[in-house]
């Protein structure tokens, strides 16, 4: 929950330079799959319905973005090899930043840094 409110921060703070979107993907820890205990109860998505169920629990936190849907082929989390969760920067349908495989690599923190730097060059080149 923390890392989640640190990225709304990040929403907050750098929305007039950065658009935001989460892809909800593939549940990796599914209760009928590789589940955790303690977890949130979730099943393998078994359908496009099932994914947009199991999103809703993720809209509970209210995230600052809009949520869509990865294919049920799984396309958005196979090229950008997002499972379990990972945070990508783009610019100009580039990626200038990969984060690592969360979620003990999932560092938003870093993303910041990159946005403070853009923010930065924004401001320097509209004057």
């Amino acid at each position: 929950m923390l890392k989640f409110d640190e990225f709304n921060k990040l929403i907050k703070d750098f929305s007039s330079i950065a658009d935001f979107l989460i892809i909800y993907i593939e549940e990796a820890h599914a209760e009928d799959g590789w589940a955790f205990k303690n977890n949130v109860i979730i099943k393998n998505h078994r359908s496009l319905e099932d994914r947009k169920i199991a999103a809703q629990f993720l809209q509970k936190n209210h995230p600052l973005c809009p949520v869509v849907l990865d294919t049920m082929e799984n396309l958005s989390s196979s090229k950008y090899a997002a499972l379990p969760e990972r945070l990508y920067l783009l610019q100009g349908g580039k990626i200038i930043y990969k984060g690592g495989v969360g979620p003990w690599n999932y560092h938003p923190q870093e993303i910041r840094a990159i946005l403070e730097k853009l923010e930065q060059k924004t401001k320097r080149t509209s004057k």
